[in-house]
């Protein structure tokens, strides 16, 4: 069966780049220019062995070297699909505004709804432990905190996990100790309790994934994760907050205002 005209081109004999090296080369052009779109299937191992006139080994190797890299995915029985690009847009300069916790929205749920997504938290988890070095660092003590984990979930597919310290004296009897601390989240019920916000302040790495942390945001091979930790500060100057996050780097934009001045 041949292949839409114009999708691949032929294979340079003269080239001293290894042949599935070359087909992986043009499958990732036909991505990039969008003559393969989000969510497209790629052609068939038949359809490639058929079109470029080499064994099924090499075209496996090929799409091996594509699904290493994250862009695309193979699904058991169905073939290989380009992966879909980042659905949320993390903007960094309004996501912690205070008119969102006002109308009871989370950071995470404003994202959700601007990208027309279904937004979800699972894996939740409670509790009082002491922190680590670097988190303690963070708040200014290695006394106990109390630790908030939780993963979020895009339309069923978890796309971040998160782990909030916060110091014990100021949440004690408060509802974020609670599950599900209301309206707003946890930085809404700070502010009720006295702890006016001031400023975020948030350090941002890209890595590859540990196999654990690959296996609780299910991430395909190849695929990368933004790692942020952020420490929220009042208006008297005190960390209140250190939240460590794990983010998929295929489900995020991260996006940026910044004054010229």
């Amino acid at each position: 069966m041949a292949l839409p005209s114009g999708l691949l081109g032929p294979l340079d004999p003269a080239s001293d780049r290894a042949v599935f090296r070359q087909i992986a080369d043009q499958l990732r052009e036909a991505i990039a220019k969008g003559r393969l779109g989000e969510g497209e299937k790629l052609p068939s191992e038949s359809e490639l062995v058929e079109h470029y006139g080499v064994s099924r080994m090499t075209v496996r190797n090929s799409l091996s070297v594509l699904q290493g890299e994250g862009l695309v995915v193979s699904e058991h029985g169905k073939g290989v699909f380009v992966r879909l690009r980042p659905p949320l847009r993390r903007l960094a300069s309004d996501r912690f505004a205070r008119r969102h916790r006002e109308q009871g929205k989370s950071a995470f749920t404003v994202e959700a709804e601007a990208a027309g997504v279904r937004s979800e938290v699972d894996s939740l988890e409670v509790g009082e432990e002491k922190p680590s070095a670097d988190v303690a660092a963070r708040l200014g003590s290695s006394r106990k905190v109390l630790v908030r984990r939780r993963r979020y979930l895009v339309d069923g597919r978890p796309v971040e996990f998160a782990a909030s310290y916060l110091p014990l004296d100021i949440v004690r009897g408060t509802a974020i100790t609670e599950p599900n601390p209301g309206p707003g989240g946890i930085y809404a019920r700070l502010e009720e309790s006295g702890h006016r916000l001031d400023r975020f302040d948030e350090e941002i790495r890209s890595r590859m994934p540990t196999p654990r942390e690959a296996r609780t945001l299910q991430l395909a091979s190849g695929v990368p994760v933004f790692h942020l930790v952020r420490t929220a500060y009042d208006t008297e100057g005190r960390a209140v907050e250190v939240c460590d996050t794990l983010m998929a780097a295929d489900a995020f934009v991260l996006s940026y205002q910044l004054p010229a001045q």
